[in-house]
């Protein structure tokens, strides 16, 4: 028998004893175009998938720890009858006003096992009446006791802040020097917060509670609508508990002990979170599986028929010298290179979905988000580029086994 070559045929320019096998592997790709870009659709589809949820979960993961951090409390105090309007300014920073007795931050001090307590005032603004369409939350903190707001200030600003300024949340459209009008009150700018991903912090602005006081009494006069507020009032009491007991413990202790009020514990606040984000990470990881499972066996029924349709091309590729380890490296590499292409695809357009459709998933689960940092970020795009080379890999292990185990006669026969 004479074998002859088309011309243009990818077999016909390489030397059998030293066979460029990627390159060989891209020209058969090329052969055929559609039933490629099928395949390297199925991997992206996949690969985006999975690396948008993964980033989406990882920033709200990192939202809770930062956020929880910045508020510096193991236990949030509030009165009993507002304790969902509290954790729903906690969580999705929805603007909120309520108050209770001063003289209860006395009592709470006063409990076993509370290290530092602090005063925090929330106050819902009637009206933004600068040039800014912003949902704002207005907290008032007490210098004396805080140990949240503080801190940043002496590592940020070096001084104190005046009753004539603010501190804004990351989220808020102002910069330093800026100066903000509220209940009739005019209040400049003297820094912004880091970003946190939660709304309390970043859409907040923060000012000393004897600045708040007096915004109170001028609104009287000064405001449209003058804020009802009196000194003696305030929204919440924030705990700190010493070493060797816990937030719920004390939780509790303070419940027994002052009438009245719902305490709070952190890991309460954030186990709420934790349980949706739980729920959503079980339903993406069953439709990523699907998506997984339904590609492996495509992608692998894909390469069974390619290997079958090319039986005499792989049996004349022996007969020209080619080794079974030739074979199947040639139709893993095809894999590869279509999971690496399918894979960035991937991640590319799972990428740009997730930012474009970021504020509007954020905003309807009511969520705190933010996006991981670079490392973090390089990490998640390395290990979903790793998933789709895998993909690729286990779909063709089988069809590239099959393929060299043929016999050159036997392949060629059954090809023609």
């Amino acid at each position: 028998m004479k074998w002859t070559f088309r011309r243009g045929h990818p077999y016909n320019n390489y030397n059998m004893k030293k066979i460029n096998i990627p390159a060989l592997a891209q020209k058969n790709l090329k052969r055929k175009i559609i039933r490629t870009l099928v395949l390297l659709l199925l991997v992206a589809v996949v690969t985006g998938t999975l690396l948008g949820a993964t980033i989406f979960i990882s920033g709200m993961k990192n939202a809770l720890k930062i956020g929880t951090y910045r508020l510096g409390a193991d236990v949030l105090v509030v009165p009993e009858k507002n304790e969902m309007q509290a954790k729903a300014a906690l969580l999705s920073g929805e603007p909120t006003s309520f108050s209770m007795d001063r003289a209860i931050y006395d009592r709470v001090k006063e409990v076993e096992g509370v290290k530092k307590a602090s005063l925090q005032l929330f106050i819902k603004p009637t009206s933004f009446t600068c040039c800014y369409n912003v949902e704002t939350f207005l907290v008032a903190f007490d210098p004396q006791s805080d140990f949240t707001v503080t801190p940043w200030l002496q590592k940020k600003l070096k001084t104190p802040l005046s009753d004539e300024e603010v501190i804004v949340g990351s989220a808020m459209p102002v910069v330093t020097g800026d100066w903000l009008p509220f209940f009739g009150t005019p209040f400049t700018v003297a820094g912004t917060l880091e970003p946190t991903g939660m709304k309390f912090f970043d859409q907040s602005i923060f000012m000393t509670l004897h600045a708040a006081y007096a915004m109170a009494e001028h609104s009287k006069t000064k405001s449209i609508q003058p804020l009802e507020l009196e000194k003696d009032q305030v929204s919440a009491v924030l705990v700190q508990v010493q070493d060797g007991f816990t937030p719920e413990r004390i939780a509790i202790r303070i419940e027994h002990a002052v009438d009245g009020v719902k305490a709070i514990a952190s890991d309460e606040v954030t186990s709420t979170v934790r349980r949706q984000l739980s729920g959503l990470l079980k339903g993406i990881l069953i439709i990523s599986g699907v998506l997984w499972i339904l590609s492996l066996l495509m992608i692998g029924f894909a390469f069974y028929m390619i290997v079958n349709e090319r039986q005499r091309e792989l049996g004349l590729l022996r007969a020209m010298g080619a080794t079974k380890g030739h074979v199947f490296g040639l139709i893993v590499t095809e894999a590869v290179i279509l999971s690496v292409a399918g894979g960035i695809t991937g991640i590319a357009a799972g990428g740009a979905i997730l930012l474009a459709l970021k504020g509007i998933i954020v905003q309807s689960l009511k969520l705190p988000y933010l996006l991981p940092s670079l490392p973090v970020l390089a990490e998640l795009i390395a290990g979903a580029l790793m998933f789709s080379v895998l993909t690729g890999l286990l779909a063709s292990v089988l069809p590239a086994f099959f393929a060299s185990r043929m016999e050159p006669y036997d392949a060629i026969r059954k090809g023609e």
